[in-house]
């Protein structure tokens, strides 16, 4: 199924918030949660702003701010995954579905630079 770019990082920032509501929130989790939290979602948000941009210069802006933080996202899914062994195949899907969004912003980003 295809999804435009803004409806698939909406639909990856609920899927991430639909597993962290199944972790367990000790002290290590709680910290780990947020921030995946605020970078997953960061980057639909920042998407929409790119959509709605008020120059080039703006835009690109907008989508440097969306590949960092699909980067960090990938970073947290990671150490999520170390701290939540039954969980790693669950977070796998979604490390991917990161990657390919990143290689998505990359692509966006090398495309602005001609």
């Amino acid at each position: 199924m295809k999804y435009d770019l803004a409806d698939r990082t909406k639909i990856f920032s609920k899927n991430i918030i639909k597993l962290l509501k199944q972790i367990k929130n000790n002290n290590i989790n709680h910290s780990l949660i947020n921030q995946l939290v605020r970078s997953s979602t960061s980057v639909g948000a920042n998407y929409c702003e790119a959509n709605n941009a008020s120059s080039k210069k703006d835009f690109r802006n907008k989508i440097f701010i969306c590949k960092k933080e699909i980067q960090e996202t990938k970073y947290w899914i990671e150490i999520v995954a170390e701290s939540n062994p039954e969980r790693k195949s669950e977070l796998r899907t979604l490390w991917q579905e990161a990657h390919e969004l990143t290689l998505i912003f990359n692509k966006i980003s090398s495309s602005l630079k001609h």
